[in-house]
């Protein structure tokens, strides 16, 4: 493995940021504290800072000192927000705010391009412009959207954008990068069913929601395994059912909520078209009525094929090749879908191990993201900080076409 030494030095500093914010973690649009930090260090660093896209955003901007520095930019995101969820770890550095957790990394996302813009900072000897993306609201509210609508690609135009996130399961020292989908769209659905009211011993007087809801669950799945081509990927799940509010009585209505999952636009629309036509038609079957909502959250993250070649040659040139891996995609959901559908770029993943770096006083859970026991891997911090320098020299060292 092939780490900027410079980088390797500041071991100990960059554990000591991540630490600190994920003792501080703080929910989307709420990140005024991890901010600040950010904003801080990169000005100290002598980084200009542009703050407020997206409510709590940060872009650093770092032009190299070559001649077309002011002519080509990329893009580098890290995401800052934590989960509104309860930390069951205890060692040191465990969450001080109650109902608030880095169960996903993005302690980890943040610290690693801190390390990155250190180093550019004090080694501009490259033929570009850097802007450090550093986003809100990942988890919730679509930070990246929001920035984007408020101008991030017009205020700091891009010819690229790259992010990464950690992946555990994957071991420490290998990176994942793969073309096409590697993560899925990410939307909720809600039917109302309103029916009939009454007794519970008198169910011919009304019309009872609850078999309704109980067959338009299972129609659901029909969807999945009928409707859609054998080879496509999706997923729908029924997550939340409520109706009813005593034992002898027969509700007005029953709510089903749930999610779905899919990589192409294509089976999208028609997940969405048949839910809706299933919805509908069930309840009138059974003399009732429904009101069916789609919301569509974050699209597919699809890496672009160049993009995504030039990275795994980066990485070729720092690690063994048997540590260049493919993403296997999964049916997690990334904001950061909304700047490749503007800005080609790739999202990489790198490895946070299998949990055996947790410090006593870990939680039982295991260390996959969004579990109260997870926690970042400070190990990978100068790999992950290394790659995003590697990837700019290199960018900047080819002509804009062959990038």
């Amino acid at each position: 493995m092939k780490l900027i030494d410079d980088i390797s030095t500041q071991a100990a500093f960059l554990q000591s940021v991540r630490r600190d914010i994920h003792a501080h973690p703080e929910l989307a649009f709420e990140e005024t504290r991890t901010s600040d930090l950010v904003a801080r260090l990169l000005t100290e660093w002598g980084i200009p800072v542009h703050r407020g896209l997206g409510k709590t955003g940060v872009v650093g901007t770092i032009v190299g000192t070559g001649q077309q520095s002011g002519a080509r930019a990329i893009g580098l995101r890290a995401d800052m927000d934590a989960l509104p969820m309860s930390e069951h770890n205890s060692f040191e550095h465990a969450s001080r705010h109650a109902g608030k957790m880095h169960a996903c990394g993005h302690d980890g996302h943040t610290t690693m391009l801190l390390g990155a813009a250190q180093y550019l900072a004090r080694n501009r000897d490259f033929d570009g412009t850097v802007h450090l993306i550093f986003q809100p609201a990942e988890e919730h509210g679509g930070g990246a959207r929001e920035m984007m609508r408020e101008g991030l690609f017009e205020k700091f135009p891009c010819e690229a954008v790259f992010g990464m996130h950690n992946m555990p399961g994957i071991a420490v020292g290998s990176v994942a990068a793969s073309p096409g989908p590697v993560l899925a769209s990410n939307n909720e659905f809600k039917a109302v069913i309103r029916g009939k009211g009454g007794h519970a011993a008198m169910p011919q007087l009304g019309v009872d929601p609850i078999p309704v809801a109980l067959q338009m669950i299972q129609a659901f799945q029909t969807i999945i395994t009928r409707n859609k081509k054998p080879l496509e990927t999706a997923v729908i799940s029924v997550t939340m059912i409520h109706a009813g509010s005593v034992p002898n009585v027969i509700p007005d209505e029953c709510v089903v909520q749930g999610s779905v999952r899919a990589y192409t636009a294509e089976t999208l629309d028609l997940i969405e078209r048949r839910m809706g036509e299933i919805a509908t038609h069930t309840a009138a079957v059974f003399g009732a009525e429904c009101e069916f909502h789609f919301q569509r959250n974050y699209p597919s993250t699809v890496n672009h094929a160049a993009e995504t070649a030039f990275v795994r040659e980066v990485l070729a040139q720092m690690l063994p090749p048997e540590q260049v891996i493919t993403q296997v995609p999964i049916m997690a959901a990334e904001d950061f879908a909304f700047m490749l559908e503007q800005v080609p770029g790739c999202y990489a993943f790198i490895g946070n191990g299998d949990g055996d770096h947790r410090l006593p006083g870990h939680g039982a859970g295991p260390c996959v993201v969004h579990n109260p026991s997870y926690d970042f891997n400070d190990e990978i911090l100068p790999l992950g900080a290394s790659f995003f320098v590697n990837l700019v020299q290199r960018w900047f060292a080819q002509p804009r076409a062959a990038a």
